[in-house]
């Protein structure tokens, strides 16, 4: 069910009615030629007059009942304020400026609610991705149309051409090609295939699936996204903190302040009670703190919710802002910086021997492993002779943490590291080769090498590119943690760009870095995806999860959650906490400037009671505002020297 908009509710037809009665009484009030003067309880009794009355209490009655009970808890925040300024200007016969202030702060007050409900909103897009009805299959194959919110766990679906995956899954049947931006903010639809996985809120773009659901209903992926988004939207920042507890003690001070202009000048013999209670009542509408107390959370919201549609879920306004501050970043190796597979990078034969017979013995042995440099040498010959000939195989023997050996055609072929070799010289190359970070499997017999295959993990597309955005971005120290070996880490780093290498780290030494780097720099973000990351990422002051989607651990632990497995999001999400932070500056210096200037001219008789309520309150609301929600408006495709899907 659709939630009501702010501009159907009960407030939003009073401030219609308020509006609609300033505008004909002040009109009233030129047509009869009002030439009146200001005068203690000059309670305007003529038609224009009794106008421009119904105008204010209507209005009014939109924060009068606040402001009471303001009164009744000894908090005198701002619709206590207007409350005073209404009474008050009625009592010194300003009826225009009455009806005016009642008019304009509820109009104020219905623009900030409609700011905020629009960012807020705006995630509800998700909620009505998921489809209310499903296909449900039975094991006698036939077909059912049931409500989505029934789906359970073991149970098969079917999903058309066009139509929107209702349960997160794995493909059982079909391929087709998914449009996953709702969940993971990636642009280009992912090719899902028998075996993958796949989510709810999702569309089949071009084929059919059958999908086992992995998950209840109401414990997607998408729910969660939702459900932790409107959690962190309800969070207050610490910017939104410190703002709260200022209005706290600015609005009595100010009131306090409003009082003296109102009894000490003139009991100073400097004016006429009227005027100096005229000057007073001006400085209490613009002393409203609406302004200040709005500049912080619209802009929170405004960004988070923005970063949850592109794929980036941002746990909370803290987060937010301890990312914009954010000057060091660690980064794990591992699944993070790099692909997390192993790819042969090199092929090379010894003594004559061509080097696809030496790829074709080495597939030949390790097609009987799931080892993952088994996996990666078959993988590379795919497509290849070697991939497609025909041996026969007998003897496997698999020698954990050594490689594998296996009589092929006839003869024993061995494949893996210097250890199944114990008599055989290593040639130079073999060396070199590790010294340059790979892993070098070796192919020979019992007393021959025939050749080595040299493999690595390899940095993620985009991964330099990102590390040079994250340091126009004002990330200028960027560390690689990890396990690995010192010259693989090494290898990566070099090819990235990055000096600083902490490598052969346990767990807990990640921490121990973390906390070393927390200690120089005082906020610190790390980037991790693997279990052992854990700690580090909890002690890190934000800690950002690769490929979060699907992962229900990783989305509800991390600070800040990348959806999809893509490094190139990341600046994005540094250049939305970063702007963030610069509109939430702004937005309060702008505000407390424009109140700080308009109460000098209020205590100078320089400024009207319409001139501060149009200009101090409903002005600076909807200036703060509409700058807030530009963040709304951040393209995550637009980078900095380049777009997020180049792959720089």
């Amino acid at each position: 069910m659709s939630r009501r908009s702010v501009w159907q509710t009960a407030e939003a037809r009073r401030t219609y009615v308020a509006g609609g009665l300033w505008i004909a009484g002040s009109v009233a009030a030129l047509l009869v030629g009002d030439t009146h003067e200001a005068a203690w309880l000059h309670l305007r009794i003529d038609l224009p007059g009794l106008v421009l009355l119904a105008g204010a209490l209507v209005g009014g009655w939109n924060f009068f009942p606040k402001g009471i009970r303001a009164v009744r808890r000894l908090r005198l925040d701002m619709n206590f304020l207007m409350t005073v300024a209404i009474i008050g200007a009625l009592l010194i016969g300003e009826p225009v400026e009455a009806a005016a202030i009642a008019a304009l702060f509820s109009l104020a007050e219905l623009l900030e609610a409609s700011a905020v409900a629009r960012a807020r909103q705006s995630i509800e897009v998700l909620v009505r991705l998921a489809p209310d009805r499903a296909r449900v299959i039975t094991e006698g194959g036939e077909e059912h149309d049931v409500p989505a919110v029934g789906l359970r766990t073991g149970q098969r679906v079917r999903v058309r051409l066009g139509e929107i995956i209702p349960i997160d899954g794995r493909v059982v049947d079909g391929e087709s090609a998914v449009e996953e931006s709702a969940v993971t903010g990636e642009s280009l639809p992912a090719t899902k295939m028998i075996g993958d996985t796949v989510f709810a809120g999702t569309v089949v773009a071009d084929g059919y699936l059958e999908v086992e659901a992995g998950t209840d209903a109401g414990d997607t992926t998408l729910d969660r996204i939702v459900r932790l988004v409107r959690q962190a939207q309800a969070q207050r920042s610490p910017s939104e903190r410190v703002v709260q507890r200022f209005a706290r003690y600015y609005t009595p001070a100010v009131t306090g302040l409003a009082l003296l202009t109102m009894t000490l000048p003139p009991w100073l013999g400097l004016g006429s009670g009227l005027e100096w209670f005229t000057r007073g009542l001006t400085l209490l509408v613009i002393a409203c703190p609406c302004a200040l107390v709005i500049a912080t959370p619209v802009s929170v919201i405004s960004a988070i919710t923005s970063a949850a549609r592109h794929g980036v879920l941002i746990k909370g306004g803290e987060y937010l802002e301890a990312l914009g501050q954010t000057c060091a970043m660690a980064f794990d190796k591992t699944g993070s910086l790099t692909a997390g597979r192993l790819e042969v990078v090199a092929l090379e034969p010894l003594e004559g021997v061509p080097a696809e017979e030496v790829l074709r013995l080495a597939v030949a042995v390790e097609q009987r492993s799931e080892h993952p440099v088994a996996r990666a040498i078959v993988a590379y010959a795919k497509g290849r002779p070697a991939g497609r000939s025909n041996h026969t195989v007998s003897g496997f023997q698999s020698r954990i943490g050594r490689g594998a050996i296996a009589r092929v055609d006839g003869r024993e072929v061995r494949v893996g590291s210097p250890d199944l070799f114990p008599d055989v010289p290593l040639p130079h190359r073999f060396a070199e080769l590790e010294q340059e970070g790979r892993t070098v499997v070796l192919v020979g017999t019992d007393g021959r090498l025939l050749g080595m295959i040299a493999l690595a993990d390899q940095p993620r597309p985009g991964a330099a590119w990102v590390l040079d955005q994250l340091r126009r971005l004002g990330v200028h120290e960027r560390i690689m943690v990890t396990g690995d070996h010192e010259l693989v880490a090494r290898s990566i780093a070099d090819r990235l760009g990055i000096t600083d290498v902490r490598a052969r780290l346990l767990p807990e030494e990640k921490v121990a870095t973390v906390k070393g780097l927390l200690a120089n720099h005082g906020t610190v973000a790390m980037l991790g995806d693997g279990v052992n990351d854990a700690p580090a990422l909890a002690t890190a002051t934000v800690g950002i999860a690769m490929g979060a989607a699907g992962s229900p651990a990783t989305i509800e632990t991390a600070d800040v959650a990348l959806m999809a497995d893509d490094l190139r999001i990341l600046p994005y999400a540094v250049r939305i906490a970063k702007l963030a932070r610069r509109v939430i500056i702004f937005n309060v210096a702008m505000a407390l400037a424009l109140k700080i200037a308009l109460a000098v001219g209020a205590v100078l008789g320089a400024v009207s009671l319409l001139v501060a309520v149009l200009v101090g309150d409903m002005g600076a609301s909807l200036a703060v505002t509409l700058n807030a929600m530009r963040l709304a408006r951040l393209d995550p495709e637009a980078g900095i020297g380049g777009p997020v899907s180049s792959g720089h």
